[in-house]
């Protein structure tokens, strides 16, 4: 039966689009976290896998980024196929060209595009004028596949998802967008505590309490880190000022000089807590060093698992 889902999840998912997790169900979430453990373990223990063999893959990049194109093009390399690095200055986009024009352009060059870009519309645009799969590789908005990679990885060191608390602690930004939606899926119960005027997005707010009203997560938004983080099985952070954010650096670390996660803060969580960062981190700014290099910090199996996230979705979909 499990085997029958599976290929029927697995239908379900070719030629899709990976633009935010709103888009898919708790079941196609799960699938995608397992397929990514399984190809992890596949590539540990030296097995070749390349069901994407003679596949291309364009990655348009408008944001810089270290583990997106890494892990991306490394990625597609593995599972057999191309990865075609393409920044802002390299397409007709930039110099007037429609970004429909564009996507229909490369979905006859192409197999699937990433794109890192700012504004969400964007991603969205570019999906509705492609004739292939496209994968949101970051936006303002949204992160999804640092999400994905983040709950395969609590997985991994906790043995499930439901029923954990993951508590964030900093800006309302992308990132948490994403890790709301992936626990109110997942069954995951999130606290988030931001300063005043730095709180997640009202309608992402909404439409994850929506789901959480459909798998029992608790969704918490407040202003008390304490009472965020109380009891969280994981602890979670990012940079105060995200790209695009740089001028306002030294407004929000006064905004958020009360919201670092350090030594103080973190004996609130339970004691086998695990800490995750998107990364780039910040040390001493929104988190401190002996948490970010303490013994429950598994940021480098997070950085990991982007690669194997990732390769997961791309197998998927294209």
């Amino acid at each position: 039966m499990q085997n029958i889902v599976h290929e029927e999840l697995a239908a379900a998912l070719k030629g899709r689009d990976f633009l935010s997790l709103v888009d898919y169900t708790p079941q196609e979430l799960r699938y995608l976290i397992d397929l990514a453990i399984d190809i992890k373990k596949k590539q540990k223990a030296g097995e070749v896998y390349q069901p994407l063999k003679g596949k291309t893959l364009g990655m348009i990049f408008e944001k810089a980024s270290t583990r997106t194109r890494v892990s991306f093009e490394v990625g597609m390399y593995q599972l057999g196929g191309h990865a075609l690095f393409l920044s802002g200055n390299d397409l007709q986009i930039g110099r007037g060209e429609t970004i429909s024009d564009t996507a229909q352009v490369m979905s006859r060059y192409l197999d699937a595009i990433m794109i890192r870009t700012f504004a969400h519309r964007i991603v969205v645009e570019l999906a509705r004028g492609a004739t292939i799969p496209v994968i949101n590789g970051l936006t303002d908005m949204s992160h999804p596949c640092q999400a994905m990679a983040d709950y395969q990885t609590v997985l991994e060191h906790k043995g499930r998802l439901e029923g954990l608390k993951i508590a964030y602690i900093g800006d309302g930004n992308n990132m948490v967008h994403s890790l709301l939606m992936g626990a109110a899926k997942l069954g995951l119960n999130m606290s988030v505590a931001t300063p005043e005027g730095y709180e997640p997005d009202e309608d992402v707010i909404r439409l994850t309490k929506e789901s959480a009203a459909e798998t029992g997560s608790q969704i918490h938004v407040c202003h008390d880190p304490k009472e965020a983080i109380a009891d969280a099985d994981v602890v979670y952070t990012d940079v105060w000022a995200s790209m695009g954010f740089e001028e306002e650096q030294k407004v929000r670390e006064q905004a958020f000089a009360n919201y670092q996660v350090n030594d103080s803060l973190v004996k609130y969580a339970k004691k086998d807590f695990l800490f995750l960062h998107c990364l780039p981190a910040h040390r001493g700014e929104e988190v401190s060093e002996s948490v970010i290099d303490g013994n429950n910090s598994i940021i480098f199996d997070q950085a990991e698992n982007r690669l194997h996230a990732q390769k997961a979705i791309m197998a998927a979909i294209i």
